[in-house]
């Protein structure tokens, strides 16, 4: 499954990132998430559909604000968000859960 990008109102959900435009570790890092290869485990997820995740991000930085995993074969939705941006993940959670309802008929 390719990666979708989701509007969410005040932000943007889209596929983790590390390249040379945007890297998305040093975000990452203060959710506690430490392993290099994180971004890379996350675009695997999405290519085998075992899971999918965003970042949510502020739309005129795009810098990450908080992650959503879903589960599709569960339809679990979980979230983390760095200090101080807990309503990005609630928002980001709530759009992600009408998506999986949208496309995977939660």
């Amino acid at each position: 499954m390719e990666p979708v990008e989701i509007n969410a109102g005040a932000w943007y959900l889209r596929a983790m990132r590390s390249d040379d435009r945007v890297d998305d570790r040093p975000a990452l890092a203060d959710l506690g998430e430490h392993r290099p290869d994180y971004v890379a485990h996350r675009a695997a997820q999405w290519d085998s559909a075992e899971s999918c995740s965003w970042a949510v991000c502020e739309p005129t930085t795009g810098e990450l604000l908080a992650e959503v995993v879903l589960n599709p074969s569960t339809g679990a939705v979980s979230t983390r968000a760095r200090p101080g941006h807990e309503q990005a993940a609630v928002t980001g959670a709530e759009a992600v859960q009408r998506f999986a309802d949208a496309v995977f008929g939660g």
